[in-house]
């Protein structure tokens, strides 16, 4: 009999098993994720199909509703306090995972980060390519190139859930730093190409509030009487600077720590903070941002067909359904093929290019950077809307159809891993764990 090849021990693995305290924190976030991602999903059904009845103009009416101090300049339409206001709070969650993640999480391990880092990077770079491919002509439009390139890591999550689809956790903790990094890639897209007109005083206003912020976090003050008037002063400086105000978010965020100021294991400020934001930010601020953001009057099928034919369209869709798919399965297997890595255990490429399917599910940030390319209510915008859904429920049907074929693989190996023979609290297959990366 043969024995079986052993595998260079000192060879990459791609989609490799973590330690029990990263599986299960990432688990944690995963299932915050998915309950935010059911009310984002039933948030935009809402709003698509009263935009779509004989009383659209109440829908329209009540997101041209103005709030707020006009001495401030903050007068602002409920739509537009959606979009800049609550989508702070979702990236605030994202600079302080992030944050995170390169402090105590995977993408501290240059090894570890690369998958997910080339992986989004690749999945920005084909859509956005495939975006102005489609609009090189007189009609094209390519200053949205950036619109397919983001990944809603929410919407994902909740058609994981319906689905009923287990993936192991390698492959959770690959598509949740995926989105993460997404997320900083499409922030700084924002501020870098999405600013009209820039106002510096106001920009170094802001770094008042985000210096006492950051000095008294690092002190490790946990009040919110003391944290959160200072993020909003924060927020509208550069609100009023003419850099997009969800800006504020990511920087804030990325000013927290990390460990905790007595150097032992546990719960440091960011995870504390995450942990109580994240359910303001999935719960409330995305699916009240989608409710704004996805209502748009197709009229009925010639409609969706006109709004489909437009090179704006075709590129949002094209990017989201092929690019992300290409971007992100070619730019693993480039990796894997450059650096000799190998797969995971029992897993293969047919998973690659599922979880790529799943990363073309681009809503809430495409749907943001559609409205700051084109304007909210614009003729191009209401196609991007259109082509954003329409783009991501196709991603999301062909992901399902591969990850449900590999469900059974799926569901072993999250038994096996769930598996907890001693009743020790710790599954058998991460027995002997240390808390860092070997």
């Amino acid at each position: 009999m043969t024995s079986p090849v052993s595998r260079p021990p000192d060879r990459q693995r791609l989609f490799q098993r973590g330690s029990f305290p990263e599986s299960s924190r990432v688990a944690e976030i995963l299932r915050a994720e998915t309950t935010g991602g059911l009310l984002l999903i039933a948030a935009a059904t809402v709003a698509l199909v009263w935009a779509n009845t004989r009383w659209s103009a109440s829908y329209y009416d009540l997101g041209d509703v103005a709030v707020g101090p006009e001495a401030l300049h903050l007068h602002l339409t409920l739509s537009t306090w959606a979009a800049d206001g609550l989508l702070a709070i979702f990236f605030f969650v994202a600079g302080l995972e992030l944050k995170r993640e390169f402090v105590a999480g995977d993408l501290r391990n240059p090894r570890r980060a690369s998958l997910p880092v080339v992986a989004a990077v690749g999945g920005m770079v084909a859509p956005a390519l495939i975006y102005v491919a489609c609009n090189l002509g007189p009609n094209g439009e390519p200053g949205g190139w950036a619109i397919p390139t983001a990944t809603d890591i929410a919407f994902a999550v909740a058609i994981l859930a319906v689905i009923s689809t287990h993936l192991p956790s390698g492959l959770r903790t690959f598509l949740l730093t995926l989105a993460v990094v997404d997320d900083l890639l499409a922030i700084t897209v924002i501020a870098l190409f999405y600013t009209d007109e820039l106002h510096p005083a106001w920009l170094l206003a802001a770094a008042v509030p985000v210096v006492a912020f950051a000095v008294l976090v690092q002190m490790r003050v946990w009040s919110a009487w003391l944290l959160v008037p200072l993020a909003f002063i924060a927020w509208t400086c550069v609100h009023a600077s003419g850099v997009h105000a969800t800006v504020a978010g990511v920087v804030l965020g990325f000013t927290v720590p990390v460990l905790r100021s007595d150097g032992k294991e546990g719960r440091g400020l960011a995870e504390h903070l995450e942990h109580v934001v994240r359910p303001i930010s999935a719960g409330i601020a995305v699916p009240v941002f989608a409710f704004f953001a996805a209502g748009v009057t197709i009229g009925g099928w010639d409609g969706l067909v006109e709004s489909l034919r437009d090179p704006v369209s075709l590129g949002v869709v094209a990017g989201l359904v092929v690019g992300k798919t290409v971007g992100v399965s070619g730019s693993t297997w480039l990796l894997a093929r450059f650096t000799r890595a190998e797969l995971d255990d029992e897993l293969s490429w047919v998973d690659v290019i599922g979880m790529s399917m799943l990363a073309g599910i681009g809503f809430t940030v495409s749907l943001l950077i559609g409205e700051l390319a084109f304007g909210d209510g614009s003729a191009d915008d209401d196609h991007v809307k259109v082509a954003v859904l329409a783009g991501s429920v196709v991603a999301a049907l062909l992901a399902t159809a591969v990850l449900r074929f590999r469900n059974r693989v799926y569901r072993r190996l999250c038994e096996l891993e769930e598996r907890d023979a001693d009743d020790d609290g710790v599954p058998d297959v991460f027995e002997g764990d240390r808390l860092t990366d070997p």
